[in-house]
């Protein structure tokens, strides 16, 4: 008996034994299961996970295995695995308020909004979680307006991560519900302080979206606690909605270290500005900033787009070199950055060295690659980049537009129309472009026409803007004050442009109507007396010019770069009366300034398909000796045949080593010429780029050079194409080589017997000779016989 009771006891002492070592073996499997997939989510090895979990029983799969699990087919996107895994463990997931949340989140994910609503809808005791996977997958799925119908539902009180989850979507979508919530927590201003930092961060930075921003700094300067996060989201806040000053100012309040978003957020900041105390900080932070971040690639962008903007050119080239792994990005950011600078030909080189080292072309590098050949308007070079774009971009409509800005620089307006005719869909800046490069190419009538055309609703200021250009480097006052007239809303730009037209034709009385009833109701415009002042330089109106300039002067006395330049225009004045005591006074009084801040002078021209490019008395061209001596042969050959160097157009002193001849021979115009004079062969067609006005002395030389040396000569100025052929003859009118008839398109019939005597007037002021066909053609318009002209 006792031994049948001893071995019945041994049998379930073995047995107990038994299932507490099998107890404790699935405890031990489930925890190796665990970490084992814990360690590859968090190496991003999700497959790896997912097959761990599918290898193993479903009997000894824990919660834990199934939310990574979930995870894993969340980040793979894998739906068809998520429902399965839904299927097999729904009993353990619906009594699990976190897997739950993981569920939804995944199903979200996953764009499966509605059986993500489904597992929702099935939780009788939601959870704040459930309704913040809700609400982020909302977001994700860009519905947000789904995450206001659904906060009006909540049955339960948001918790803070909820909380901000929702703040994140009323900054989304800052309309009419988003209001609504905004409003709510503000009427219950003590309550919202007792939440933590991360939720008044949130609520911050959806203030400064709805463009709250006194609110926002009222409650920055209430919260107890604020981290760098905090400052971060003021900042971006003032930096969108254009307070750079006060993005400054916080980020100067700021006791932490800057992290990289902040650092970023400065050097755009510092961009924007481009004044003396952001480049003093921007230089400063700089220099301090910890090595780690020259490694980022998003903030050494913005490093580069900072000293660009401040043309610091060798510090920025600098930067770029330290980059080892280069990107799109960082080659934009230069490209973009030389362009700004007036240096198209790096911006061109740049692009070269970005093929050679087979990055993709990509639409906003062919952008900024048409926007340097603009710059240069040299056929051979606009050419040889528009071979070079790849086909499927050419459909493209942001760079059909800049192409046909593009061919109408270069002096192709033919090119650049048959470009608009291709475009089917065509918007503002496609009219624009095409109507701009009409009016560069003196096609006025086809500028006009193609304004008229193009649908009302469409056009903006820029539209209004580059037709009345047209008719006004056309010399068609008339037309330019209908089509002004006829401007529902006349900005200060457009009102300016047609001041300039006004004061390009000497109307000097109807200029300061315009400027008089501007002023009723608006304060002065500087520009506008820049234009007045302009004309009646051309005018050689020394009365009008001296009013002006005291006018300017009293009006703006701290904006001293306008005054330079208009001090420079007096002096011209001065100059071209003979009254040279006087222009040297004027000159004097800016000396320093005008040191400091004149734009200097560049042209370009093109040999054997590189840019070469000469500032005044350049001697940096490796060639540098031919050209002078070549500009010396042809100064002498100028004189010979009459040529008189014109001292009004030099506006600084002559030192003892110089005279009137060397000054105005050393121009940089004269100096592309020269150099293309010793090429061999000699180009049939010379083309030049300056990126100033062609001085008077320039344009008379050239059109005589044109004919004593038998070329034609093409000169693009900042406003427009100046044309020599080989009989002497010159226009600011039209090119030529674009292949259309000049004598079609300068004036129509109806065109006015006061506009064409205003023209030639101007044309006379201006060194400028309208071509004989122009003048056989308007005269057989309007009726005239050749004794008239």
């Amino acid at each position: 008996m006792f031994d049948k009771i001893f071995h019945t006891y041994i049998r379930r002492f073995i047995l107990v034994k038994k299932t507490n070592i099998c107890q404790y073996s699935i405890s031990s499997s489930l925890m190796n299961i665990n970490r084992s997939m814990k360690n590859l989510l968090d190496e991003e090895k999700y497959q790896e996970a997912l097959n761990i979990f599918k290898a193993n029983d479903r009997s000894i799969v824990s919660d834990i295995a199934i939310n990574f699990a979930l995870k894993s087919c969340t980040k793979l996107k894998n739906l068809e695995h998520g429902k399965k895994i839904h299927q097999n463990f729904s009993s353990q997931i619906m009594s699990n308020s976190f897997l739950n949340t993981s569920l939804i989140h995944f199903y979200m994910t996953c764009n499966d909004e509605d059986n993500a609503y489904r597992v929702f809808s099935s939780i009788k005791n939601k959870t704040s979680g459930a309704y913040g996977a809700m609400f982020k997958g909302f977001i994700t799925n860009k519905k947000v307006e789904k995450v206001f119908e659904l906060y009006n539902k909540m049955s339960i009180e948001a918790d803070d991560i909820t909380l901000i989850i929702l703040f994140n979507a009323c900054a989304q979508l800052p309309n009419e519900h988003g209001i609504n919530i905004k409003n709510k927590f503000l009427n219950q201003m003590p309550k919202l302080f007792t939440y933590n930092t991360n939720v008044l961060n949130s609520f911050l930075h959806m203030l400064m979206k709805f463009n709250e921003v006194s609110t926002a700094e009222k409650i920055f300067v209430q919260m107890k606690s604020k981290d760098i996060f905090t400052y971060g989201i003021m900042m971006q806040g003032f930096f969108e909605n254009k307070m750079f000053e006060k993005t400054l100012n916080i980020f100067e309040e700021m006791h932490f270290h800057p992290n990289r978003v902040i650092l970023i957020i400065l050097f755009k900041t510092c961009s924007q500005l481009v004044n003396d105390r952001a480049f003093r900080l921007a230089t400063k932070i700089y220099s301090q900033m910890p090595k780690k971040y020259f490694q980022d690639s998003a903030l050494l962008t913005s490093i580069l787009h900072m000293l660009m903007k401040y043309s610091n050119i060798t510090t920025a080239e600098k930067v770029f070199k330290q980059i080892q792994m280069k990107n799109l990005i960082h080659y934009g950011a230069m490209i973009n950055g030389y362009n700004i600078n007036n240096q198209p030909e790096k911006c061109l080189n740049l692009f070269k060295e970005l093929k050679e080292k087979n990055l993709e072309i990509t639409e906003p590098i062919l952008i900024m690659v048409c926007h340097a050949c603009s710059q240069v308007g040299l056929l051979n070079i606009c050419q040889t980049i528009f071979n070079q774009i790849p086909s499927h971009l050419l459909n493209s409509p942001r760079l059909q537009n800049a192409l046909i800005d593009m061919w109408g620089k270069v002096g192709y307006a033919d090119k650049a129309f048959k470009i608009f005719e291709s475009i089917e869909k065509r918007d503002v800046m496609t009219y624009t472009s095409m109507i701009n490069a009409f009016g560069l190419n003196g096609m006025v009538y086809e500028a006009t026409d193609l304004y008229k055309r193009m649908p009302i609703h469409i056009q903006d200021e820029i539209t209004h803007i580059c037709v009345l250009n047209a008719c006004s480097h056309s010399g068609l006052v008339d037309q330019a004050y209908a089509i002004f007239n006829n401007i529902q809303v006349k900005t200060e730009k457009i009102i300016t442009t047609m001041v300039d037209c006004f004061s390009r034709m000497f109307m000097f009385d109807e200029a300061q109507q315009l400027i008089d009833n501007f002023e009723l109701s608006h304060p002065p415009c500087l520009v506008m007396y820049m234009a007045l002042l302009s004309g009646a330089r051309n005018h050689r109106n020394l009365t009008l010019s001296k009013k002006v300039y005291q006018r300017m002067n009293c009006l703006f006395p701290d904006n001293k770069q306008a005054l330079i330049s208009a001090s420079i225009l007096l002096s011209n004045i001065y100059s071209s009366i003979g009254e040279d005591q006087q222009a040297k006074e004027v000159r004097l009084n800016r000396l320093n300034e005008i040191g400091k801040n004149r734009i200097i002078g560049i042209t370009w021209t093109e040999h054997n398909g590189e840019i070469v490019r000469f500032k005044a008395h350049d001697r940096s061209h490796p060639q540098s000796k031919e050209i002078y001596d070549e500009i010396a042969r042809i100064s002498t050959e100028l004189m010979k045949n009459g040529h008189e160097y014109d001292s009004r157009w030099i506006t600084r002193e002559i030192n003892d080593d110089e005279n009137i001849e060397s000054i105005l021979c050393g121009h940089s115009e004269k100096l592309a010429l020269a150099f293309n004079f010793i090429q061999k062969p000699i180009p049939d067609i010379i083309q030049l780029t300056k990126n100033l006005r062609i001085c008077g002395d320039c344009h008379s030389a050239v059109k005589s050079i044109a004919k004593l040396r038998q070329r034609s000569i093409l000169i693009r100025d900042t406003n427009r194409f100046h044309y020599f052929d080989k009989n002497g003859q010159s226009s600011g009118l039209l090119c030529p080589i674009a292949g259309l008839d000049l004598a079609t398109h300068i004036f129509a019939p109806e065109s006015q017997l006061e506009s064409l005597v205003r023209f030639c007037h101007a044309c006379i002021n201006m060194n400028e000779q309208p071509m004989s066909t122009f003048l056989a053609s308007t005269q057989a318009c309007i009726g005239l016989g050749q004794s008239s002209i």
